[in-house]
């Protein structure tokens, strides 16, 4: 916000805050678009025919030919034309959007698109953040905030960022304009998670070095939640934020209809060209006797017998060109373009595509693409949110090796009913609350920040109990938390660096000392918490495979079995596990985790090898199982899929068992289909042993129907060598589901569908914003977006 004194700073010039997903402007239009338009080989025919018609004495007006042509043009120039307004609409929309910067000791409301590189912005509860930001401060004291950046990476969880402590203080308007300071940071990229700078404050006696990673960055196209405002300054604007980074120029996608054209289109050429040569020699051997060379009717002009005959051939050549050029018929290509664009608007006046809750019809971004939904053979679909809901219900948990169900707010052990001795207890077992406590204290979930703050407390108001209103880090926590909340242990929020907590109406405060994020390489999260009697504990969920073998102690062999009974119902599981350190242990943790929180270089590599250290040595507390609904009609429009002679593939990222049982259950695997595996492989040799003897199995039993089920590590092996033997192996099932999926290998499985020789037509659907490589990929390409 301020230059250096010292002039050691040399002045960059940044991009400014435009963002242009526009193809045209008003001067390039006509140029660029008369450009792409005769680089298509019909239009690039037609205009030499008319060009043609225009130079020479033909036996049709040019006319003919050019008026055609011209509308062509026109009506494909407007079409484009008009899908590119509305790029530039929503540009403006977005460019022209108030903010407010802190400039000479106040707010001044500006446009979104006047934000410059060093400004001071501010950003209130719901906003969307204009510019990437590192936060500076916010309006709780830690200089927290949440967000969620469901529009970047289609996670519709809650992400909590910090401030560094020297800027987390300045929470007013006119301190913050005071701040002297740099921010040095690594040039624009586009990786939405990777983040390394460090900022220097100049406070009165000494300059400040505080290093910035991705948890101070607050990126464009996130929403500030349960946050009344924050204070960031601009460090990556327009063009060169990461959510402008992460647009993918693909080419332009062109229609299998129209290739085949194109295909056709060459071969009535070629047929045009003989034509044309064979009736110009056929004229010439006409006249070759003199009586037919000059008949009284036709007699030449004195230029026409002195005229080179070379140029005669050439000249009679184009004339037999024009007089067959109607072997290819413009009007083809003006009725192709006339339905394309009409089309369009019938897929938006459509009623069945149309979504009642927020009033919103299906938008098509082309109208080159409408023929291709007719003709799709393969439709490579994401699980969560598409075939599920993405709402979660907590049905399951199994604590130190017995399975529960909540049974009217009461959990109660399988087989127990409510009436039962044991079913009807209103006091929880240790290691139950033990257990619950740990839902309740591992997870980045916040209470709705206008409950907190109300004067009655978040408990009572007008004397009324009220439940809590969670916003979640992911749908799993907030369906965890609210379900400890039903059954007595209550989270009701932070203060300050404190988490609270409510166990059968008697309150306890717990100090957050430390939280391990979450990521997927680790697959959990702990948080370190000092308990109300000074005991230093680390508790950690995530899933079974990184959880069980960590824990030193104990039900692991009966959890490990219910947590598979779990997956075989299709609910989603996680694992919950803690442990005590000594002060010996937690200093040396803490001395650790300081350094490499702290490191320049290789921060994230020192992070992860500090996390593994620290979570070891577990005490196994238990397992959940959390329900993801499935969405409605989702039997009936798979059904009417394979009835239709349509392959479905599910792609999902979810473990094996719970992706196997949400297939049965949504009807993509049946009960008489014959299941083939392909998981869990290390070495190319078994991969490719195991395809061999599946592609044997599918020869011999070809009446029956089969379903395949490949996991991540097989696949990318069976990629690598075994391609042809794979793609012949899945081609013969009637189903494919690919579980533990990342998603740029969503991507390679629909490029090896698109690309193999018999050239499928593809459609892919997921989630307009993680799942964006694989839709690109595709041939048609559906998004949608889930607010």
């Amino acid at each position: 916000n301020r230059f250096p004194q010292h002039g050691h700073y040399v002045p960059q010039k940044f991009a400014d805050n435009r963002i242009i997903s526009s193809k045209y402007t008003v001067w390039n239009f006509v140029p660029k678009n008369l450009f792409e338009q005769f680089r298509r080989v019909a239009n690039f025919y037609f205009l030499i025919i008319f060009l043609v018609q225009l130079m020479i004495d033909t036996p049709t007006s040019p006319i003919t030919s050019g008026l055609p042509l011209f509308f062509v043009i026109t009506v494909t120039a407007i079409k484009q034309g008009y899908e590119d307004w509305l790029r530039h609409k929503a540009d403006n929309e977005v460019n022209g959007a108030p903010v407010y910067v802190v400039r000479s000791g106040g707010l001044v409301k500006t446009r979104s698109k006047n934000i410059r590189v060093g400004d001071i912005v501010r950003v209130a509860k719901d906003e969307t953040f204009p510019v990437d930001l590192v936060l500076l401060s916010s309006d709780r004291v830690d200089g927290s905030c949440h967000v969620t950046t469901a529009s970047l990476d289609g996670e519709t969880n809650l992400k909590t960022h910090v401030a560094v402590p020297e800027t987390a203080v300045l929470q007013s308007v006119a301190n913050l304009d005071k701040l002297v300071a740099v921010i040095e940071c690594q040039q624009p990229e586009a990786d939405l998670y990777r983040f390394v700078g460090r900022i220097t404050v100049s406070q009165q006696t000494e300059e400040i070095v505080r290093p910035l990673g991705p948890e101070s960055l607050l990126l464009r196209g996130a929403r500030l939640k349960n946050t009344k405002e924050i204070f960031g300054v601009a460090v990556y604007t327009g063009m060169e934020t990461k959510m402008a980074l992460n647009y993918k120029s693909k080419s332009q996608k062109r229609s299998a209809v129209e290739k085949s054209m194109n295909s056709f289109l060459i071969i009535y050429l070629m047929i045009l060209l003989f034509e044309a040569i064979l009736s110009t020699i056929l004229k010439y051997a006409w006249q070759a006797e003199e009586k037919w060379d000059e008949p009284w009717y036709n007699e030449k002009t004195e230029h026409e017998r002195n005229s080179s005959k070379i140029l005669r051939f050439i000249s009679d050549f184009l004339a037999f060109l024009v007089l067959y050029n109607f072997i290819i018929p413009i009007s083809l290509y003006v009725t192709v373009e006339m339905q394309k664009f009409l089309g369009s608007f019938f897929i938006g006046w459509d009623l069945d595509l149309y979504h009642e809750e927020t009033n919103q019809r299906a938008q098509v971004n082309t109208s080159d693409l409408n023929e291709e939904l007719g003709q799709v053979e393969y439709v490579f679909t994401d699980k969560t949110g598409t075939l599920t809901e993405n709402e979660m219900q907590f049905r399951e948990c199994s604590i130190n090796g017995i399975k529960y169900q909540e049974v009217n707010g009461k959990l109660t052990p399988e087989g127990f009913s409510e009436d039962s001795p044991d079913g009807n207890r209103h006091n929880l077992m240790k290691e139950e609350e033990l257990f619950l406590k740990a839902v309740c204290l591992c997870h980045t979930v916040q209470v709705n920040a206008d409950q907190t703050d109300s004067a009655d407390g978040p408990w009572h108001a007008n004397g009324i109990i009220s439940p809590l209103e969670y916003y979640a880090s992911s749908p799993d926590e907030k369906a965890l938390v609210e379900a400890a909340s039903r059954v007595g242990v209550v989270f009701t929020g932070t203060s300050g660096d404190s988490m609270e907590v409510k166990s059968l109406g008697k309150p306890e405060r717990y100090k957050l000392l430390h939280v391990l994020e979450f990521d997927p390489n680790r697959r959990r999260m702990s948080v370190i918490v000092e308990s109300p009697s000074g005991e230093k504990l680390l508790f950690t969920k995530g899933a079974e495979s990184s959880i069980l073998p960590r824990s030193k102690s104990g039900e692991i062999d009966k959890t490990r079995i219910h947590v598979d009974e779990f997956a075989l119902k299709g609910l989603r599981t996680l694992c919950i596990a803690y442990r005590r350190f000594t002060p010996e242990e937690y200093q040396e943790i803490g001395k650790r985790l300081h350094e490499a929180r702290t490191a320049l270089q290789q921060r994230e590599e020192r992070l992860a090898d500090v996390f593994n250290f620290i979570e070891r040595d577990l005490e196994l507390l238990g397992a959940t199982g959390v329900e993801d609904k499935l969405q409605e009609k989702v039997q009936e429009t798979i059904e009417a899929l394979r009835l239709a002679g349509i392959k479905v593939w599910v792609l999902t990222g979810d473990k094996h068992e719970t992706a196997v049982s949400v297939s049965l259950s949504c009807g993509h695997f049946h009960r008489t289909m014959n299941i083939l595996e392909l998981v869990q492989h290390k070495s190319d040799s078994t991969c490719a042993e195991q395809l061999r003897q599946l592609a044997k199995r599918i020869k011999e039993d070809h009446v029956i129907q089969h379903g395949l089920v490949v996991d991540g590590t097989s696949l990318s092996l069976a990629l690598r060598e075994h391609e042809k033997l794979f793609m012949e192996v899945c081609k013969n099932c009637s189903a494919v589901l690919c579980c533990r999926m990342a998603p740029l290998q969503k991507a390679k499985v629909v490029r090896l569908l698109k690309t193999s020789p018999e050239k499928p037509i593809t459609l892919a659907i997921g989630d307009g914003a993680n799942d964006v490589s694989m839709i690109q990929e595709a041939h048609v390409g559906i998004g949608y977006w889930k607010w």
